[in-house]
Order: structure tokens, then sequence, then C-alpha cells
């Protein structure tokens, strides 16, 4: 898919207005859980990069598909919630960046104020 200059921008426009709630840089434990048909129930333990009070961002060596559901597990607090890929960036050194909706968050869940 080709994208122009000002398509580009527009789509940043709409980008920026589906996103909620405020965005910060931040390290949080994490355990992510998922049921893989290759190798049963999946568990890896891996930091934020920023959160949000809906979601969170994170990279991981495992290929995920967007739409896919994992449990999401903050070590910090030991709170856990569904949640859904929804952005999948490319390939880095140490692993796929991932964008993920918490599905019915908890405000607080992070424990950290946003």
């Amino acid at each position: 898919m080709t994208v122009k200059l000002g398509e580009s921008e527009q789509l940043g426009v709409r980008y920026r207005e589906k996103r909620r709630g405020r965005r910060m840089n931040s390290r949080v434990p994490v355990r992510l859980e998922w049921d893989s048909s290759a190798s049963g129930r999946v568990s890896v333990d891996t930091v934020t990069r920023i959160v949000s009070p809906y979601g969170c961002m994170f990279t991981l060596r495992h290929s995920l598909d967007l739409n896919d559901r994992i449990a999401l597990t903050n070590l910090s607090t030991q709170s856990s919630n569904a949640a859904v890929i929804v952005f999948k960036g490319n390939p880095q050194p140490d692993g796929w960046e991932y964008g993920v909706e918490l599905v019915a968050p908890e405000m607080n869940f992070w424990d950290i104020e946003l």
C-alpha cells in the first residue's frame, strides 16, 4: 500500500483522534498469556514501553496477529485483564512492537497516575 504525503497526514490526524487517554513512557513488568495451536498455552514475561488507562505497548519475540486475544497481568500489582492486539509494528532487534487495548480496564490497572 502506497500512501501519499497528504494522505499520510490525514491518517496521522485520524489515528490521534482515535487515541483515548493519556500515555506515559513506563516500564511495568507484565506477563502475557495466550493459546497457541502449535504450543498450547504460552506464557511470557516482558515489560511495557508505554502505558495508558486503556492499554499499553511492549516488545515481544513471538509473532502474534492483529485481533489476537491475550491475558495481560501487571506483575507489580498482580492485576489481570483481557487484552486485544490492536497494533503490530515492524520487527525490531528485540522482537515485534505490539500495542494492546485492555478489555473493560480498571482505571487504576497500572497503579500509576496517568
